[in-house]
Parts: C-alpha cells; sequence; structure tokens
C-alpha cells in the first residue's frame, strides 16, 4: 500500500527506473558462499553498495543536506520500525532527480544478492508501491575517511544500511529490517514463507523432549532484539544440544536466512558469530502464538545468542527484525 502523501511529488515511472537501476548496476554476492569458520572481510567504502553511497552525497545540493543529512550520532540512526520514514521526502518526490533515485537503486542492489534483490524488489512493489515510496538518510559524511558514516533506506517493511564497514561490531551497519504482506493471512502466499519452511525442518528434526523444550507459548515483542552478551538469558534450545544431523540443518538455515544478503555483510555475520562460539552459542526457538493455519508449522520463531538475534514474525504477515554483532575475532 503507498505510503501517505509527503507533499507535493511528482512520481516516476516505476518499470522505467527498476530498468535503469538494472542497466547501471552490477549484482552484487554471487551464490555459493560457504559457512566456513574463517577470518572474513566484511564491507568497506569502496563496496558497490558505499560507492555508490558517496556519489549520491556527493551529488546532493546544500537544501537538500539539511534534509536528510544527520550527525552521526543522532538517535534516529538506531531506531528500528517495520514501517516509518527517517526523513520525509520520498525517492518519487520531485526533491530528488532521477539521477539520485538511480544512484540509490544502485545502493539497493549493492546491499544484496542477487536472488536477495529481486526478492527485495518485489516487495517493495507490492507492500508501497515500489522504491520511489521509500526514503534515505545519510548519517555522517562518507568523504571523511577518519570518522563513520551510514546511509540508511527506511519505509514499509524494509530498512537497510550502507556503512562501509564503520560502525564497530555491527553487521549490516546495525539492525535490519524485512517483512512482507501477503494480503490474506495465509502464510505460504509470503516471500518468506520458505524461510519458515527451513525452520521447520529444524524442529521436524527434534526429538519429543528436544521439542517440548524448543516450542513456547508467548512470543517476545518482535522488536526486541537488543544484544544480551555471553551472560544473556535465550528463549527454545541450545545448538550445542542437537546431534551434528541436527546442527548441519541449522547451518543450512543460516545460509537460506543470510541468502538475500550481498557477500561482504554474510562473511562479517559469519565472523562475528564464530567470535561468539559459533553455532554452539545460539538457541532456536519457536512460538505456538500466531499459528495461522492451525497446522503446526510454527509462523513465528526467533534465532538468539550472545551476540545474534533473528525474530521472525509471520503472523498475520511477515515482520523480521535482524540484529548481529559483537567482539570480532
Amino acid at each position: 500500500m503507498p505510503s501517505e502523501s509527503h507533499g507535493k511529488s511528482v512520481r516516476v515511472d516505476r518499470r522505467a527506473f527498476t530498468r535503469a537501476v538494472a542497466a547501471a548496476s552490477v549484482a552484487a554476492a554471487l551464490p555459493g558462499r560457504a559457512l566456513q569458520a574463517a577470518v572474513f572481510s566484511g564491507p568497506s567504502r569502496t563496496s558497490a553498495a558505499e560507492t555508490a553511497v558517496t556519489e549520491f552525497y556527493q551529488s546532493l545540493s546544500g537544501d537538500q543536506k539539511k534534509v536528510i543529512c544527520l550527525p552521526f550520532g543522532n538517535a534516529k540512526r538506531t531506531r528500528i520500525s517495520a514501517n516509518w520514514h527517517i526523513t520525509d521526502p520520498i525517492l518519487g518526490d520531485d526533491f530528488f532527480s532521477d539521477k539520485q533515485r538511480e544512484m540509490v537503486g544502485r545502493i539497493v542492489r549493492g546491499l544484496c544478492s542477487e536472488e536477495g534483490y529481486e526478492r527485495i524488489d518485489r516487495q517493495m512493489e507490492e507492500d508501497a508501491g515500489g522504491l520511489p515510496e521509500f526514503s534515505v538518510a545519510l548519517f555522517g559524511n562518507p568523504e571523511d575517511a577518519e570518522k563513520p558514516f551510514e546511509f540508511v533506506l527506511t519505509g514499509r517493511h524494509l530498512t537497510l544500511r550502507a556503512d562501509g564497514n564503520t560502525v564497530d561490531r555491527a553487521a549490516f551497519g546495525g539492525p535490519i529490517v524485512y517483512g512482507h504482506d501477503q494480503g490474506e493471512p495465509v502464510a505460504a502466499d509470503n516471500i518468506y514463507y520458505y524461510q519458515t519452511q527451513q525452520t521447520d525442518a529444524v524442529f521436524r528434526s527434534l526429538t519429543e523432549q528436544q521439542a517440548a523444550q524448543a516450542l513456547l507459548e508467548k512470543a517476545p515483542a518482535e522488536a526486541a532484539v537488543q544484544l544480551q552478551g555471553e551472560k544473556g538469558k535465550f528463549p527454545g534450545i541450545s545448538v550445542s544440544r542437537l546431534s551434528a544431523d541436527q546442527k548441519a540443518l541449522v547451518e543450512k538455515t543460516l545460509k537460506v536466512l543470510l541468502a538475500p544478503y550481498r557477500t561482504e555483510d554474510t562473511s562479517e555475520v559469519m565472523d562475528i558469530l564464530k567470535a561468539s562460539g559459533g553455532l554452539d552459542s545460539l538457541n532456536m526457538a519457536f512460538y505456538q502464538q500466531g499459528d495461522l493455519s492451525g497446522d503446526k508449522t510454527w509462523d513465528i520463531w526467533r534465532v538468539e545468542g550472545p551476540s545474534f538475534v533473528w525474530h521472525y514474525r509471520g503472523a498475520p504477515h511477515v515482520h523480521a527484525y535482524i540484529n548481529i554483532g559483537g567482539a570480532k575475532g
């Protein structure tokens, strides 16, 4: 559903806009990455998305900077919501030029894998009317090599960040959000239902005793994704208590969850996870609350550890909150 009016606007042809973005972009994060216990590098200031961020910043007029450029320490940088705009102008407004819209399109594409971009592009179109209905903000100055910066895109069911790995101990630059409203509350119609099918494979592998520990009645608040560190208490069953075959399913699940994003970010995720204890540091929880079809394929689930939170609320439609960070190895 399109966002509310943000003032006088000139709408762009969304199909032409998408074609222009695709023609100007190089797909990032090719498939086939492995979840290996090794040292990974995160993104940099010269990664594809961050290069486009700098280009976008350089294109801004003084008046534009007054509206969408904020100090790095501004509290809005770390706020998360499934539906909000950090700044008022949306990309479809005449506040932005066609060239600037194309730059933002390249940033979004650069933050995704090829498959992930197609899925996120579809979600933006179906939930909001396309990328022109989203807003952007720049925290800090990407041209200042001595200080951190962050580009953030927000709107309905999507928050994406590009920080060139300048935000310390934060995969993806900080918490991110994705979602999808399939209309009727039928879980299988949601474009992210494949993730629930994958977590369900883990649940189906559990013994009766393990399942009793993993299945809980009521889920925590969807946006409650603060990192707890080593002394935290995590819901569900510890992966450390699973068999080798079950752990392999958990590892496959992480690959599925991370697949929509660029290799540089997912590599940083695995680096952070390794440093905090690897797979064995995680817990998995499934919630009886919100079982849409009454089929016991649990539509709300959570993967959490000292440096990792992935909360997926699939009922009545998807809101997913991700926060991954901590000391790197």
